[in-house]
């Protein structure tokens, strides 16, 4: 037994491997404490997505640098997957998560007492820091996968991220109530919602390390040592050391060019309704509409990419995300009905690329090193979304949201040609990569 897998007593792993039933019950356990998790997570999560944007815009007085914020936090988003992924693999989903979660929390409170302050350079750090929720609420789809059999891995994902919807579509509902009762406190505004996110953050953290036992990580790794899978076998293409390589590269491209379709547009579009006139409970309006869409689908998608395959529904997800761009961009500044459709298609497509992707990786990876390449993929992604972020307040300030609109839309039809590569024999692929 390996040292991570000594971590469980080797009574409770016999107890599990010799009864299907109870390990069955446990994988649907599981899946309930990551849900409960993940709802407030969610709530953590929509407070920067909803306000950080227009914080920042108010702090530096200028809306050029606005997409600052979404950079920061992706960036210390994509610092925290990799210490996740890491601290998973090495000690159990139970000891990553919950340290993510907990970092979170503490960041979010960082860009209270910054805003508090009026302290930039404070609350940098803080972005930073408080991006450890969002990688953290992303890695949490893993979870629910460790004990799921490989037929229902994308519904498995697609289960622990549709509970984030909950707290995800009512963080940016409360923008309004917390701003009146932050401004009660001395607290700007702006800065009510991280209130809110540090609660839920903190919250988050808390369930998972005092519910998640055994650790589904460690148990299905202490399983498979014991029940090792077989070697792959050359007539089943998709076995193959090259199929499985090629899977982690096609599943990290469609989430990558998907984060950084969605970042783009989402980041500026608080910034182009405020200087249109629009208050912030429009503002929270959409952004909890296009969150709902980022993940109240997710079950009924994790179904259809079991069914109709990962490569179908990353296709998809390029199509969804142009028609998004091409709404945003032609939508009168003064709808909010357009301007929600828009955010709405903007969020389906990423639930699309995202959980066809995760399927992806998951497929491709042994447990041996499952939750190390997770947290590394979620990197790529996280400095995707930094790039989309910061790039964003740019092509905002120089061209508008028209332009940005497009070419977000634009940049997701490179989908389909990863698609198509996707699906070219193993040899053939590789042939075509070297040559």
């Amino acid at each position: 037994m390996s040292a991570r897998t000594r971590a469980l007593p080797e009574e409770l792993i016999a107890h599990y491997r010799a009864d299907p039933a109870r390990r069955q019950a446990l994988y649907r356990r599981t899946l309930s404490i990551v849900i409960v998790s993940q709802i407030f997570g969610g709530a953590g999560l929509a407070a920067g997505v909803t306000v950080g944007a227009l914080l920042a815009r108010d702090m530096l007085g200028s809306t050029g640098l606005a997409g600052l914020p979404a950079a920061l936090l992706t960036l210390g988003s994509a610092a925290a997957a990799f210490l996740v992924g890491r601290l998973s693999q090495r000690r159990g989903r139970r000891a990553g998560l919950t340290s993510g979660f907990l970092a979170g929390g503490i960041g979010a409170l960082g860009v209270v007492l910054a805003a508090v302050l009026n302290n930039v350079p404070l609350l940098f750090m803080a972005l930073l820091i408080y991006g450890a929720g969002t990688a953290t609420n992303l890695q949490a789809r893993y979870a629910g996968t460790d004990l799921a059999t490989p037929k229902r891995r994308a519904t498995a994902v697609s289960m622990a991220m549709v509970s984030t919807t909950l707290g995800a579509v009512a963080g940016p509902n409360l923008v309004t109530p917390m701003g009146h009762l932050a401004e009660g406190l001395g607290i700007p505004a702006l800065a009510a919602p991280f209130l809110l996110g540090a609660a839920a953050y903190l919250a988050a953290g808390i369930v998972l390390l005092i519910w998640l036992r055994p650790d589904p990580f460690l148990l299905a790794a202490a399983l498979a040592e014991h029940d090792p899978a077989p070697a792959a076998d050359p007539t089943h293409p998709d076995s193959t050391p090259a199929a499985r390589n090629r899977g982690v590269v096609v599943g990290t491209t469609v989430m990558v060019l998907t984060q950084v379709a969605m970042v783009a547009i989402m980041t500026m579009t608080p910034v182009h309704m405020s200087a249109h006139g629009h208050d912030l409970s429009a503002v929270g309006a959409v952004i909890g509409v296009h969150i709902g869409a980022m993940y109240l689908p997710s079950l009924f998608t994790g179904i259809l990419v079991d069914r109709l395959g990962r490569q179908f529904m990353s296709l998809t997800a390029g199509v969804t995300l142009l028609l998004a761009g091409i709404t945003a961009a032609l939508a009168p500044a003064d709808s909010v009905p357009l301007i929600m459709l828009a955010l709405a298609l903007l969020g389906l497509g990423w639930n699309f690329g995202l959980i066809s992707g995760t399927a992806q990786i998951i497929d491709a990876t042994p447990l041996a090193t499952r939750a190390k390449t997770q947290g590394s993929v979620d990197v790529l992604i996280a400095l995707a979304g930094a790039g989309g972020g910061a790039l964003s307040g740019m092509v905002m300030a120089g061209s508008g949201f028209t332009v940005l609109s497009l070419a977000g839309g634009i940049l997701s039809l490179l989908l389909i040609p990863v698609v198509l590569w996707s699906r070219r024999p193993p040899a053939v692929a590789a042939e075509e990569t070297l040559g």
